[in-house]
């Protein structure tokens, strides 16, 4: 799916159906990552709603976005954060320490279905007890397929935080489920497909 394509359609044609299939294509993914930070499945569907209908809007200015994903992504974190401040100020100066994430569960592809069933329990066993940050990175990264530098400007962090939190959760991950440093190549290029 061309973003560049929808965002012109919607921008310059009001292109409804193009506006549904952008929907469609980011609406679950929002909704998880609004979740993640809010813990309402309610609010975090309303957050979800609010960025598409503010994108709707303001679709005659969705040319001037480089990037629609990490805009997409920074609204969510944003309505969600300023969620977060109406309900207690304390929340909104950690907003990251503070975060539990739920990593789904991997679908079985062909590089998966080398690693045996007990062990693919073992290593999502390890995600899920990743410190926050880390989870939460791994997540955008690993299971959303952002890019370091989309995830560093959505999370508002260096790309060398994003780096070393990613090298910090194959570390861990690595040493939860018994992996020897020597066989560490494997489990990184399964893990991090760095962008």
């Amino acid at each position: 799916m061309d973003l560049q394509s929808l965002q012109e359609r919607i921008a310059l044609y009001n292109d409804e159906q193009a506006f549904k299939e952008l929907y469609y294509l980011f609406y679950n993914k929002l909704f998880h990552f609004a979740y993640a930070f809010i813990k309402n499945k309610e609010r975090a569907e309303e957050i979800t709603e609010d960025v598409f209908i503010n994108l709707w809007r303001n679709r005659s200015h969705l040319t001037e976005i480089k990037n629609l994903k990490v805009y997409l992504y920074t609204a969510t974190k944003n309505s969600s954060l300023n969620y977060i401040a109406k309900r207690a100020h304390e929340i909104t100066t950690a907003p990251y320490d503070d975060i539990s994430i739920d990593i789904a569960e991997y679908d079985a592809t062909p590089e998966q279905i080398m690693i045996s069933s007990e062990m693919l329990k073992k290593l999502n066993k390890a995600i899920d007890e990743l410190p926050p940050r880390c989870k939460i990175i791994f997540k955008l990264i690993r299971e959303d397929g952002l890019r370091y530098k989309e995830v560093a400007e959505i999370l508002s962090l260096s790309v060398n935080t994003i780096d070393a939190q990613m090298a910090i959760a194959v570390k861990r991950i690595a040493m939860s489920i018994n992996l020897e440093f020597k066989n560490l190549s494997r489990l990184k290029e399964f893990i991090s497909k760095k962008n």
